[in-house]
C-alpha cells in the first residue's frame, strides 16, 4: 500500500505541512517494501485556484491509498474518496511520527473536509 504525507521534504525525518492542496510536495511511503519517493507539488504550490483537486489527481494517478495531512478541504476530499483514497488529518510534526501513528491504529479516517475550502 502506498500511503501520502504532505511534505516540504525528502525524507521521512521531514516535517508534516498541515496543508494539501498547496503543500510543496508528497512523500510516498510504499508499506510493501518500505521505499519512499518524493513527489513535488509545486504546479499547484503557486497555483490561483485548484491546487486541491489537481493535488489529488496526481496522488491518484500515483497509486496512493492514503493520504496523512493537517487539513483538506472539501474539493479535494471529494476527488480523493472517488478515487478510493482515505485521508488521515493529523498535527503530528514530522512524517515519521504520522507514519508510526498511522501503523499504530492512533489515526482514524477523515469522515469529511475539515477546512471549508480556500485556506492560506
Amino acid at each position: 500500500m502506498k500511503i501520502a504525507f504532505t511534505t516540504s521534504g525528502k525524507t521521512l525525518d521531514s516535517p508534516l505541512n498541515p496543508r494539501f492542496g498547496r503543500a510543496p510536495g508528497f512523500l510516498i511511503y510504499d508499506t510493501d517494501d518500505r521505499s519512499v519517493e518524493y513527489i513535488s507539488n509545486t504546479q499547484n504550490y503557486n497555483a490561483a485556484q485548484g491546487a486541491g483537486i489537481q493535488s489529488a489527481q496526481n496522488l491518484g494517478d500515483a497509486g496512493v491509498s492514503a493520504v496523512v495531512t493537517g487539513h483538506c478541504g472539501p474539493k479535494a476530499y471529494s476527488v480523493l474518496a472517488r478515487a478510493g483514497i482515505t485521508v488521515y488529518n493529523t498535527s503530528l510534526a514530522t512524517v515519521a511520527e504520522a507514519l508510526e501513528a498511522l501503523q499504530k491504529g492512533e489515526l482514524s479516517p477523515a469522515e469529511g473536509p475539515d477546512r471549508e475550502g480556500h485556506w492560506q
